[in-house]
C-alpha cells in the first residue's frame, strides 16, 4: 500500500491550484471541469483539493482550516528557503514563522495559504 493523494478542502479549487503554482512551482495537474476537484503534481503523491460544495453533496461537512490552531502542516522542501519563502508571500501566503536555524541542522520557515493552511518551507535535515 502506498499513499496517494491527500485532498484539502477548499472554497475555490481553481484558485488555490494556481496559488500553489506561483508560491511553490507545483504543476497543476488537473482540474476537473466543474471546478469542484483538482490535483497538483508533486510527484508520486498527489497533492488535491476539493470544494466545500462537492463534500456537502456527498454527505460530508467539513470544517475550515484554523491558522492559529493547525491540526496538520504540508512541508516544502528547498535548498534554498529564504527565496522559496519569498516566492510564497509574493503570491499570497502569510506569514506564520521567519526563516529560523534549527539544532538538528535544518532550516525552516512557515506561511499560511489563503485558505489558512499551515505550511512549513524547509531545507533536507543535515545527514550527521
Amino acid at each position: 500500500m502506498q499513499l496517494r493523494y491527500t485532498i484539502l478542502y477548499v472554497q475555490s479549487v481553481a484558485d488555490t491550484l494556481d496559488f500553489y503554482t506561483h508560491a511553490f512551482g507545483l504543476p497543476r495537474k488537473l482540474l476537473h471541469e466543474s471546478g469542484d476537484y483538482g490535483e497538483l503534481d508533486t510527484g508520486t503523491t498527489t497533492l488535491s483539493f476539493s470544494s466545500f460544495g462537492l463534500m456537502q453533496t456527498l454527505g460530508k461537512t467539513p470544517g475550515q482550516a484554523d491558522p492559529k490552531q493547525p491540526v496538520f502542516e504540508l512541508a516544502f522542501e528547498t535548498d534554498d528557503v529564504q527565496a522559496a519563502l519569498q516566492q510564497a508571500l509574493a503570491a499570497g501566503a502569510t506569514l506564520a514563522k521567519d526563516v529560523e536555524e534549527m539544532p538538528w541542522g535544518q532550516t525552516i520557515a512557515y506561511v499560511t495559504d489563503p485558505n489558512g493552511f499551515l505550511i512549513e518551507i524547509c531545507s533536507p535535515v543535515a545527514q550527521g
